[in-house]
């Protein structure tokens, strides 16, 4: 059985004019790529499988990264299902000039594990060995069910047939 400290991987990624706003910030839609792939990496260090995202939960944006930054993203296995497993994302921004580092951005994302064939297979279950990796643990739980019950209810909405506005004419 691996610990979820198995699953860590980190990417490093420095922040250039291509990849910024007008205003000199990280794009939202370039940091979300660099999380799916941090996530991914992580979901296969820990399943030995190509993993595919199947949902994003929740991505936080805390304060904005800006042009010249290095940006670090930490992505950990928090649980482990069947076949899927939720992976934690953390984004560090550090400022090489002032030598800083903050918390800037998280993320909640689940993958399946597939085979050749693109079927899931089953994934082995994480270990948690401290007090932080079983409270994410057990949280994951509770963002699973959100997730089931969402997609149970939409789904039943889109079994209902359309209803016209009957103000128009």
């Amino acid at each position: 059985m691996k610990t979820v400290q198995n699953s860590l991987t980190t990417m490093t990624q420095m922040i250039l004019p291509n990849d910024t706003n007008p205003l000199g910030n990280l794009l939202g839609g370039k940091l979300m790529h660099w999380i799916d792939i941090a996530a991914a990496l992580s979901a296969r260090k820990h399943s030995g499988k190509v993993c595919v995202t199947a949902s994003v939960d929740e991505i936080s944006f805390i304060e904005p990264i800006k042009l010249g930054d290095t940006v670090i993203l930490q992505a950990l296995v928090n649980r482990v299902f069947t076949t899927s497993l939720e992976i934690g994302v953390k984004v560090f921004r550090e400022d090489p000039i002032n030598d800083t580092r903050k918390h800037t951005a998280s993320a909640y994302l689940t993958f399946v594990a597939i085979d050749n064939y693109g079927r899931p297979v089953k994934v082995a279950p994480i270990k948690t060995e401290t007090e932080e990796e079983q409270r994410r643990y057990e949280e994951a739980e509770v963002r699973r069910r959100r997730r089931l019950e969402t997609r149970e209810h939409m789904e039943s909405m889109r079994a209902q047939p359309l209803k016209s506005d009957s103000t128009s004419s």
